[in-house]
């Protein structure tokens, strides 16, 4: 096998269907804009919500998080290492800039006690719901 430098803005065509679909398959077709979306799990139980995003080698001086008229928004910028002494990249998969997402909160949470921790590459924001209210009742017709 023979490792080649890869020139992304090469506009040479491939030469063989197979170095044609070895570049399709291989490539990274996401824009170099300063732009990611890390991956995000929402769950919930009978006491809390629980939004959970993957942003590994951040710290968590590097999030914003904010809470405006029942819409939640988690911002941060995930820097890519500048001192490369030394090391010659064949590849970079990882992606790097800044994200924002943005969530709108149901009515039943305490919004004054959600809570935030960055514990192995995860950011978890625990949002706890208020008691449970009486959704249903039953009207009597006099």
């Amino acid at each position: 096998m023979k490792l080649t430098k890869y020139n992304p803005t090469s506009t040479e065509f491939p030469t063989t269907f197979s170095s044609m679909l070895d570049r399709f398959f291989n490539d990274n077709f996401i824009p170099m804009n300063k732009q990611f979306n890390p991956a995000v799990d929402i769950s919930e139980d009978d006491k809390s919500f629980e939004i959970e995003f993957a942003v590994p080698g951040m710290k968590k001086s590097d999030f914003n998080i904010d809470l405006t008229e029942g819409r939640l928004t988690i911002s941060g910028e995930r820097k890519i290492e500048e001192k490369k002494e030394g090391k010659n990249y064949h590849s970079i998969e990882t992606h790097f800039g800044s994200f924002s997402r943005s969530f709108y909160l149901p009515e039943n949470v305490l919004s004054e006690k959600i809570e935030a921790t960055y514990v192995d590459g995860v950011l978890k924001i625990s949002i706890p719901k208020t008691e449970k209210k009486n959704l249903k009742s039953v009207i009597e017709v006099k």
